[in-house]
């Protein structure tokens, strides 16, 4: 298995030095580079492109930086235009469905987050920064520099470290504004990117960095691996007192104990349980803890019977949620249980895909909407299904406007849990 390690410590993260530290990566970078002058030809009122990647000295290092010489007239770009461009260019250059898929996903990661801030419909949107060819730059030579090294492969796992934010202020179109920009952080909101402030008051997280790392869904963890290279990028800016430095690790994984154990790894994510016992409360406090504590950012909760010290029956009660909401929910615990101590410990566990099928079923007469979600494995043999399963709130919905029990409504739901089958077994062959 190859592993790419994103070690963003030192840097933060921007679309030109993600490229520009992959370009190292590649074998045929030059040829990366041409391609992206086309562009030039694709995108309408670009009137000089000039891309080069240069070698800078950083701290006795050798790095790469991306020079860009662009002359441009961008203020009446639109949504549909940006789209558009894009993908006439990678239809034109052959790019793999999964670059595709890849590079459309985060220009529309970028262009849902600017409306959400700006409380904008997509085809109303005014675009600014973004509308610049160099935000396609970043999307298209990111792609292809990924599928050069079989990034989109299955048997390929991408981590990253912690981010660096920054601080203070940033001057933008819209005027000044905070850091990490309101599009960063609507972008950050929605990815599993471990994410802190400072270490110096600049931006060092941009909303293309954003997108670009959010969409390869990176793991939180270490790694371990035969290590082929290690290469090095900055970006536009330079700091007296933060090393601006992006490394990239790119090696190999050899499982010796076999395939699966080997495949399963990219399911790897860490999670925190918060475990505490209570002896003390009553049943109607525990329900009130439960309606209240699955309003927060948790991942599962159990309450188990269990006898305490001098024999009396008590509770365990278990929170599993992500390291960085650990002591918030503990807080909680405290003040809702009235707890003397909450134990805590941070784990690995397996997560396999999911992915939600939207069908429809009928009841006299009537069609009824219902998503069934599909949890599966990509192993070196195929994909392989986990569970069909309908969604509860759908079900309940359904059977409180028939009159039918969940259960009834389950076995008419049985029909398309078949067919969902029936479908995936036939696309394999």
């Amino acid at each position: 298995m190859k592993i790419l390690y994103i070690d963003a410590m030192n840097s933060g993260i921007s679309g030109d030095m993600f490229l520009s530290a992959l370009l190292n990566l590649v074998p045929n970078s030059e040829s990366i580079l041409s391609e992206l002058q086309e562009l030039k030809d694709i995108l309408p009122d670009v009137s000089e492109l000039n891309i080069d990647l240069i070698k800078i000295t950083r701290s006795g290092i050798k790095i790469n930086k991306l020079k860009l010489d662009i002359k441009e007239k961008k203020h009446h770009r639109t949504v549909n235009i940006l789209k558009t461009s894009l993908n006439k260019f990678l239809n034109e250059n052959n790019y793999t469905n999964e670059a595709k898929n890849y590079a459309n996903n985060v220009l529309n990661t970028l262009i849902k987050a600017e409306a959400e801030v700006h409380n904008e419909l997509i085809e109303n949107l005014h675009l600014h920064e973004l509308s610049s060819v160099d935000t396609l730059i970043d999307i298209i030579g990111v792609s292809r520099a990924l599928e050069t090294i079989g990034a989109f492969n299955k048997d390929f796992l991408i981590c990253c470290s912690k981010i660096p934010l920054g601080g203070g202020t940033v001057k933008t179109a819209h005027g000044t504004l905070p850091v990490p920009a309101p599009a960063t952080s609507k972008i950050l909101e929605k990815s599993n990117l471990i994410v802190y402030n400072g270490p110096i008051e600049a931006e060092l997280v941009t909303p293309t960095g954003a997108a670009l790392l959010t969409n390869l869904n990176p793991k939180n963890l270490s790694y371990e691996m035969n290590l082929e290279k290690v290469v090095y990028s900055t970006g536009q800016k330079e700091f007296n007192d933060f090393l601006n430095i992006l490394r990239l690790f790119f090696g190999e994984h050899e499982d010796i104990e076999g395939s699966k154990k080997t495949y399963l790894q990219k399911y790897f994510e860490t999670v925190t349980i918060l475990e505490t016992d209570v002896d003390d409360i009553s049943g109607e406090i525990l329900g009130d803890f439960i309606r209240n504590i699955e309003k927060e950012d948790v991942l599962d909760i159990q309450i188990i019977p269990s006898i305490t010290k001098k024999n009396r029956p008590g509770h365990v009660i278990k929170v599993l949620c992500r390291p960085q909401n650990q002591f918030e929910l503990i807080e909680k615990i405290i003040e809702e249980l009235g707890t003397l101590g909450v134990r805590f410990s941070t784990i690995k566990r397996v997560c396999v895909e999911r992915e939600f099928d939207d069908r429809s079923i009928e009841i006299n007469g009537k069609t009824y909407n219902l998503r069934y979600k599909i949890s599966y494995i990509d192993s070196p043999s195929g994909r392989k299904i986990v569970n069909i399963k309908p969604e509860y709130g759908d079900l309940k919905k359904i059977s409180e406007e028939t009159g039918f029990t969940v259960k009834d409504v389950l076995f008419i739901a049985q029909e398309n849990i078949q067919n969902i089958l029936n479908e995936f077994r036939n696309s394999q062959h």
